[in-house]
C-alpha cells in the first residue's frame, strides 16, 4: 500500500454495506495518485462478493478519475492538458487564488462507481483509479462504500 494512504474502517451498525475512510497526505500542488490497489484492499476487507463500490471524495479542489494506469504518460498528458484548458493566470473572480483547482476538480468529478464481481473490482485491462490533487499539498480523505 502507498505510504501516503491510511485506512480507517468505520462500520455503522444496521447500515447496508461497509463504509471505509482512507486518509491521504498529498505532496505536490498537483498530482495524480494511483489508488487502485488500496481500493481493491478495501473491497476485499469488506467481504463484498458481488455488488458495487462507491468511491467519493469530500473536497472541492481535488478529483477522482478512472483512466489508463499502465503508462504514466497518460495521466501526465491529462494533467498537462488540464493546465492548458484551465490556466493559472486568468481574471478569476474567486479571491482565494485556487480557482483553477476548483474548475479542474469539477471537470473530473468527485466520485466514481465500480462494479464488484467475485470480490474484486471490475476494471478494464489498462484501467486504474486515481486521486487527483489540484491544490496541494494537503491532508485529504477518500470515502469508499461497498454494497
Amino acid at each position: 500500500m502507498n505510504e501516503n494512504l491510511k485506512l480507517f474502517k468505520i462500520e455503522v451498525k444496521g447500515a447496508i454495506g461497509v463504509f471505509t475512510e482512507i486518509r491521504l497526505q498529498t505532496k505536490k500542488q498537483e498530482e495524480f495518485i494511483p489508488i487502485t490497489k488500496t481500493i481493491r484492499d478495501v473491497v476485499k476487507n469488506s467481504g463484498t462478493k458481488d455488488g458495487i463500490a462507491i468511491i467519493q471524495i469530500p473536497h472541492t479542489t481535488a478529483g477522482i478519475t478512472i483512466n489508463e494506469s499502465a503508462d504514466p504518460d497518460v495521466v501526465n498528458d491529462i494533467a498537462r492538458m488540464l493546465n492548458v484548458m484551465v490556466p493559472n493566470r486568468f481574471d478569476y473572480l474567486h479571491q482565494e487564488g485556487n480557482s483553477p483547482a476548483h474548475i479542474k476538480a469539477s471537470l473530473l468529478g468527485s466520485s466514481v462507481l465500480l462494479i464488484i464481481k467475485e470480490g474484486d473490482l471490475m476494471l478494464g485491462t489498462w484501467q486504474g483509479v486515481f486521486f487527483c490533487e489540484f491544490d496541494g499539498p494537503r491532508s485529504r480523505k477518500i470515502w469508499v462504500k461497498t454494497i
